[in-house]
């Protein structure tokens, strides 16, 4: 269990996908993402969303992730944020997303 205080240390965002780069050097097939965070700026995402989604699709798509985690370096790429998703019955990851469009940035709560 934890406590609300320790949730409250997660700060999860939505941002809009602006670019999706396949991940050429990533042991499992992975995307290279830019997110829009709109004033918490621009962060880079290593994401294994490629079963669900095309490099294409992405681009443009809400998501949801999580912003304050400390930089991992995957490879030569730099993650800076967890893309949220959820896994299917094949443990493959089906992104959350806003159900509206909403601001960059907006907060989850």
């Amino acid at each position: 269990m934890i406590t609300w205080d320790d949730f409250t240390k997660i700060d999860i965002r939505a941002g809009t996908i602006i670019n999706a780069q396949p991940f050429e050097k990533a042991k499992k097939p992975a995307f290279q993402l830019e997110i829009d965070f709109g004033p918490l700026g621009i962060k880079k995402s290593s994401a294994q969303i490629t079963f669900h989604y095309s490099a294409d699709e992405l681009i443009g798509r809400q998501i949801i992730a999580v912003i304050n985690f400390p930089p991992k370096q995957i490879a030569n790429f730099f993650s800076e944020c967890l893309v949220l998703g959820v896994y299917d019955n094949q443990d493959q990851v089906v992104l959350l997303h806003p159900s509206h469009s909403i601001e960059n940035g907006s907060k989850v709560g």
